[in-house]
Protein backbone atom coordinates (compact mmCIF):
# COMPACT_ATOMS: atom_id res chain seq x y z
CA UNK A 1 0.00 0.00 0.00
CA UNK A 2 1.29 3.39 -1.13
CA UNK A 3 2.60 5.02 2.16
CA UNK A 4 0.28 8.58 1.10
CA UNK A 5 -2.75 6.48 1.48
CA UNK A 6 -1.71 4.45 4.37
CA UNK A 7 -1.13 7.97 5.95
CA UNK A 8 -4.70 9.40 5.00
CA UNK A 9 -6.42 6.07 6.49
CA UNK A 10 -4.19 6.89 9.40
CA UNK A 11 -5.25 10.13 9.57
CA UNK A 12 -9.05 9.46 9.54
CA UNK A 13 -8.64 6.72 12.50
CA UNK A 14 -6.68 9.47 14.35
CA UNK A 15 -9.76 11.75 13.83
CA UNK A 16 -12.32 8.99 14.34
CA UNK A 17 -10.23 8.06 17.95
CA UNK A 18 -9.83 11.81 19.11
CA UNK A 19 -13.59 11.80 17.99
CA UNK A 20 -14.43 8.95 20.37
CA UNK A 21 -12.01 9.85 23.25
CA UNK A 22 -13.87 12.98 23.94
CA UNK A 23 -17.40 11.56 23.93
CA UNK A 24 -15.84 8.94 26.68
CA UNK A 25 -14.99 11.94 28.19
CA UNK A 26 -18.56 12.89 28.42
CA UNK A 27 -20.04 9.71 29.18
CA UNK A 28 -17.70 8.69 31.86
CA UNK A 29 -18.76 10.89 34.70
CA UNK A 30 -22.54 9.84 34.47
CA UNK A 31 -21.16 5.98 34.72
CA UNK A 32 -19.32 6.96 37.92
CA UNK A 33 -22.31 8.68 39.78
CA UNK A 34 -24.74 5.70 38.81
CA UNK A 35 -22.19 3.00 39.83
CA UNK A 36 -23.20 1.37 43.25
CA UNK A 37 -19.11 0.16 44.47
CA UNK A 38 -17.49 2.62 45.73
CA UNK A 39 -14.23 0.75 44.15
CA UNK A 40 -16.49 0.76 40.49
CA UNK A 41 -17.01 4.17 41.15
CA UNK A 42 -13.13 5.21 42.00
CA UNK A 43 -11.99 2.94 38.57
CA UNK A 44 -14.14 5.13 36.37
CA UNK A 45 -12.89 8.32 38.14
CA UNK A 46 -9.39 7.30 37.39
CA UNK A 47 -10.07 6.19 33.81
CA UNK A 48 -11.14 9.61 32.99
CA UNK A 49 -8.32 11.07 34.36
CA UNK A 50 -6.10 8.68 32.20
CA UNK A 51 -8.80 9.55 28.83
CA UNK A 52 -7.56 13.17 29.75
CA UNK A 53 -4.62 12.32 29.50
CA UNK A 54 -5.01 10.46 26.39
CA UNK A 55 -7.23 13.02 24.54
CA UNK A 56 -3.68 15.33 25.28
CA UNK A 57 -1.14 12.29 23.08
CA UNK A 58 -3.79 12.39 20.48
CA UNK A 59 -3.22 16.26 20.14
CA UNK A 60 0.17 15.60 20.59
CA UNK A 61 0.09 12.55 17.62
CA UNK A 62 -1.97 15.31 15.46
CA UNK A 63 0.96 18.30 16.24
CA UNK A 64 3.57 15.61 14.93
CA UNK A 65 1.57 15.13 11.79
CA UNK A 66 1.42 19.04 11.21
CA UNK A 67 -2.66 18.48 11.31
CA UNK A 68 -5.19 20.24 13.06
CA UNK A 69 -6.93 17.79 16.14
CA UNK A 70 -10.53 17.29 15.02
CA UNK A 71 -12.49 14.69 15.24
CA UNK A 72 -14.89 12.99 12.77
CA UNK A 73 -17.95 11.29 13.59
CA UNK A 74 -17.91 7.78 15.35
CA UNK A 75 -21.04 5.82 15.07
CA UNK A 76 -19.38 2.60 16.39
CA UNK A 77 -18.40 4.96 19.68
CA UNK A 78 -22.02 6.58 19.96
CA UNK A 79 -23.78 3.27 19.75
CA UNK A 80 -21.55 1.54 22.36
CA UNK A 81 -22.13 4.50 24.55
CA UNK A 82 -26.09 4.47 23.48
CA UNK A 83 -26.11 0.69 24.45
CA UNK A 84 -24.23 1.99 27.94
CA UNK A 85 -26.94 4.70 28.61
CA UNK A 86 -29.95 2.02 27.99
CA UNK A 87 -28.51 -0.30 30.83
CA UNK A 88 -28.34 2.55 32.93
CA UNK A 89 -31.98 3.25 32.15
CA UNK A 90 -32.98 -0.37 32.27
CA UNK A 91 -31.68 -1.12 35.65
CA UNK A 92 -30.84 1.70 37.63
CA UNK A 93 -30.73 1.22 41.36
CA UNK A 94 -30.89 -2.57 40.57
CA UNK A 95 -28.78 -5.33 41.46
CA UNK A 96 -27.55 -6.10 38.39
CA UNK A 97 -26.52 -2.12 37.69
CA UNK A 98 -22.60 -2.52 38.47
CA UNK A 99 -22.43 -5.83 36.38
CA UNK A 100 -23.97 -3.80 33.19
CA UNK A 101 -21.76 -0.73 33.80
CA UNK A 102 -18.70 -3.08 33.82
CA UNK A 103 -20.18 -4.61 30.10
CA UNK A 104 -20.75 -1.64 29.04
CA UNK A 105 -17.18 -0.28 29.79
CA UNK A 106 -15.42 -3.18 28.48
CA UNK A 107 -17.12 -2.57 25.11
CA UNK A 108 -15.65 0.61 25.51
CA UNK A 109 -12.07 -0.64 26.02
CA UNK A 110 -12.25 -3.39 23.60
CA UNK A 111 -12.98 -0.87 20.65
CA UNK A 112 -9.84 1.54 21.83
CA UNK A 113 -8.07 -1.38 21.55
CA UNK A 114 -8.51 -2.12 18.41
CA UNK A 115 -8.34 1.47 17.63
CA UNK A 116 -5.18 2.20 19.16
CA UNK A 117 -3.38 -1.49 17.94
CA UNK A 118 -4.29 -0.57 14.27
CA UNK A 119 -2.67 2.88 14.64
CA UNK A 120 0.19 1.57 16.15
CA UNK A 121 0.78 -0.68 13.94
CA UNK A 122 0.04 2.05 10.96
CA UNK A 123 2.67 4.57 13.01
CA UNK A 124 4.97 1.66 12.57
CA UNK A 125 4.74 1.18 9.11
CA UNK A 126 4.73 5.04 8.55
CA UNK A 127 8.21 5.31 10.78
CA UNK A 128 6.44 7.66 12.82
CA UNK A 129 8.28 6.51 15.41
CA UNK A 130 7.31 9.34 18.27
CA UNK A 131 3.57 8.83 17.62
CA UNK A 132 4.49 5.26 17.91
CA UNK A 133 5.29 5.99 21.25
CA UNK A 134 2.59 8.41 22.28
CA UNK A 135 0.31 5.31 21.15
CA UNK A 136 1.92 2.53 22.96
CA UNK A 137 1.54 4.38 25.89
CA UNK A 138 -2.13 4.63 25.69
CA UNK A 139 -2.75 1.24 24.10
CA UNK A 140 -1.12 -0.01 27.56
CA UNK A 141 -3.62 1.97 29.69
CA UNK A 142 -6.45 0.45 27.82
CA UNK A 143 -5.56 -2.70 28.12
CA UNK A 144 -4.54 -2.44 31.78
CA UNK A 145 -8.32 -0.98 32.33
CA UNK A 146 -9.88 -3.96 30.31
CA UNK A 147 -8.17 -6.18 33.05
CA UNK A 148 -9.27 -3.55 35.67
CA UNK A 149 -12.82 -4.41 34.53
CA UNK A 150 -12.47 -7.74 33.82
CA UNK A 151 -11.52 -8.57 37.34
CA UNK A 152 -14.35 -5.99 38.99
CA UNK A 153 -16.43 -8.37 36.36
CA UNK A 154 -15.68 -10.83 38.79
CA UNK A 155 -17.03 -9.39 41.99
CA UNK A 156 -19.97 -7.67 40.49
Amino acid sequence: MADKYLKALFLHHLKDTYFAENAILKALPQLAEAAQAEELKGAFAVHLKETEGQVKRLEQVFQLLGEKSEGVECKAIQGIIEEGQEILQEFSGGEALDAGLIAAAQAVEHYEITRYGTLLAWAKQLGLSEAEGLIQETLIEEENTDQIHSDAAEHA
